[in-house]
């Protein structure tokens, strides 16, 4: 069985892969990148690195060649292009004959308000089209994705928000990659469809448990959405990205990301990392 991932040059697929050569011999691994160059460490160690440019579809047909499971982890960028990426991608998936797609989509992505959201249905849709068996990873959130607002607080700043008492389903990114290698390495994952949500926590609490963490208060700016647009930008947020913030505050706020599941203990095997333990490492880091 060979399995091919995609993305492995960012964060998430790069955990991914670690976290299959634990388990799998590097020879049954493959993996698709941009740029090829980026990824001689894993051919160093036996895998089998092939050239795949989402941009350049013709690219893919090559990289997925041979391959019975593949993940397809998604794109960045604005909407318009992700999708027309994702369905280039799940296309060529269907034209190599691939066995099996995996794809890292998000929390409720048929039915969720969140501005990401049409992304991930348009791949899920496509995906189904093909007929081809597959499960869908829908991530909730990433702990990480509040690294900045943690830098803030650690400057002396508060905790800005303008999500009122909406909840998330964070969880560290290290979970996220750990379930989507067992989906990949695993069986009778065919045809499914797993909610990947920790514990469903409002800002104020997340807060509260990196107050514990930090031995000290941390003071919670609850804004509307205007004052908090404002205070990003006068905080040197580039322009383009203000808007971004603000809708995804918009969405917790209106519970877009409230999705209760047990998924990811299934797939883990254990529970989601504890938000303390997460968030001591991630100060740790920045610290260090």
């Amino acid at each position: 069985m060979k399995i091919l991932v995609t993305g492995v040059t960012g964060k998430l697929g790069a955990i991914v892969v670690e976290t299959l050569l634990e388990t799998i011999p590097a020879e049954n691994l493959a993996v698709s990148v941009r740029n090829p160059e980026k990824a001689e460490h894993l051919r160093a160690r036996g895998v089998d690195v092939r050239h795949g440019d989402f941009d350049q579809p013709q690219t893919l047909d090559k990289a997925f060649a041979g391959i019975d499971r593949l993940l397809i982890v998604s794109t960045d960028g604005d909407n318009e292009t992700r999708i027309r990426q994702h369905a280039d991608a799940v296309a060529a998936a269907q034209r190599a004959n691939v066995g099996f797609i995996a794809y890292t989509s998000v929390g409720n992505a048929s039915k969720s308000s969140l501005f990401l959201a049409p992304v991930h249905r348009a791949a899920e849709e496509a995906i189904k089209n093909t007929g081809i068996p597959y499960s869908f990873l829908r991530n909730n959130w990433y702990l990480e994705n509040e690294i900045s607002s943690i830098q803030a607080v650690l400057g002396g700043a508060p905790w800005l928000t303008s999500a009122g008492s909406g909840k998330v389903g964070w969880a560290t990114r290290r979970d996220y990659a750990v379930a989507a290698a067992a989906v990949l390495a695993g069986e009778g994952h065919e045809n499914t469809v797993y909610e990947l949500s920790g514990k469903l926590t409002t800002q104020e609490e997340l807060v509260s448990i990196l107050a514990a963490v930090l031995g000290r208060e941390i003071p919670v700016q609850q804004v509307d959405d205007a004052t908090y647009a404002g205070i990003m930008s006068s905080a040197g947020v580039p322009e383009p990205v203000v808007p971004i913030l603000v809708q995804i505050q918009s969405a917790i706020r209106d519970g877009a990301l409230e999705v209760e599941s047990n998924d990811f203990q299934k797939l883990l095997g254990r529970p989601v990392t504890p938000l303390e333990e997460a968030l001591r490492q991630i100060v740790n880091e920045i610290q260090s």
